[in-house]
């Protein structure tokens, strides 16, 4: 019995405790949950609408101005490419050239563009203008070729050690061919680069003198200017036997052509030495190169004639106008006209009698 009443109070306190814990929860008030705030955004006013008052308005200024000018664009004619004597120049085969056509530039919208006088603005190597859709045209920069200037100051022409002429002066922005003539020997014709027709030379090159052999002739001009540097160079040679000067006295020339008559521009005159030198007294008349013309002023030209070779005597060539020839139009609106053109119908053939 007495531990009966012990395992009794030990059972019943825990559940004393439970059913205080239960009957607490049941008289405590409920709190209401905490609710998520709502974040209100600020309202925006519609936009007005458009009314029909205003829309006449904007139309009016959104229609394009239909363009009534000219279409045609003008073309000026190619002009002769001349040297520094006023002469035409000729290419290594010996034809003319000329400068490219110039074009009159268009505006952005693809019309043909003219100046506040009404004059037609051309395209220039810095502004090409736009093309016909209105795009700007971009000016392509091609890498110029690396240029190989000669200067020959008061230089010597010998053959076989013989002075065939002196007092040589040549200033070559660009060295091409080199033409070295003498009686019995022909045309002999150099360059620093291989051509059809060319025999390399070693060393031909060096320093101040250039040496070239044919056969058993020796040909050489000496500078008092280095010539193509200090390292020796290699030449490349084509002698042609086949042209002849009508000069007794060796001739040297040079030039960018390499078919016959070739190129034979003058020397410059020597300046005359400063110094304690003793000016020698002058040089004989064959021996003397020939110089150049004066230059021709701007716009004018040498009028055209066969070249004249050393040797023969020729008339004066006077400077005269560079021809103009008649402006054209662009291609497409030239064929247009010429579809718009009706042809000319033939004459009827007279009857026969």
């Amino acid at each position: 019995m007495r531990m009966d009443g012990i395992w009794r109070l030990l059972l019943g306190a825990p559940l004393l405790v439970v059913a205080q814990m239960i009957a607490a929860q049941e008289t405590a008030p409920e709190v209401a949950a905490p609710q998520p705030t709502q974040i209100t955004e600020p309202q925006i006013a519609a936009p007005a609408k458009v009314t029909a008052e205003t829309k006449p308005a904007k139309k009016e200024k959104a229609k394009k101005v239909e363009y009534t000018g000219p279409n045609t664009v003008i073309v000026l004619p190619p002009t002769p490419m001349l040297d520094e004597e006023g002469k035409q120049r000729l290419d290594p085969d010996g034809n003319p050239m000329f400068n490219p056509a110039v074009r009159q530039q268009r505006d952005k919208k693809g019309h043909p563009l003219f100046d506040e006088k009404g004059k037609p603005v051309f395209q220039t190597a810095t502004d090409l203008g736009y093309d016909e859709h209105g795009k700007k045209i971009k000016i392509h920069k091609e890498k110029e070729p690396k240029k190989v200037p000669v200067i020959i100051s008061r230089g010597t022409f010998t053959v076989d050690g013989m002075i065939g002429k002196a007092e040589l002066n040549y200033n070559i922005a660009d060295l091409k061919y080199i033409y070295l003539y003498a009686p019995g020997i022909g045309t002999v014709v150099v360059s620093n680069r291989p051509f059809t027709g060319s025999k390399e030379e070693k060393n031909a090159f060096n320093q101040k003198t250039l040496t070239v052999t044919t056969g058993d002739r020796t040909l050489q001009v000496a500078s008092d200017n280095l010539l193509l540097g200090k390292k020796p160079v290699s030449a490349y040679v084509l002698v042609d036997r086949a042209f002849n000067l009508p000069s007794p006295y060796p001739v040297m020339g040079y030039g960018t052509v390499l078919k016959p008559p070739y190129v034979w521009p003058g020397g410059r005159p020597n300046e005359d030495l400063k110094g304690a030198f003793v000016k020698p007294p002058p040089i004989p008349v064959n021996l003397q190169p020939v110089l150049l013309l004066p230059p021709c002023p701007e716009g004018q030209m040498r009028k055209p004639a066969p070249p004249a070779l050393p040797g023969q005597k020729t008339e004066p060539r006077p400077c005269i106008m560079i021809p103009k020839g008649a402006t054209t139009v662009s291609a497409p609106t030239a064929k247009k006209q010429a579809a718009a053109t009706p042809a000319a119908t033939p004459a009827p053939a007279p009857p026969p009698q």
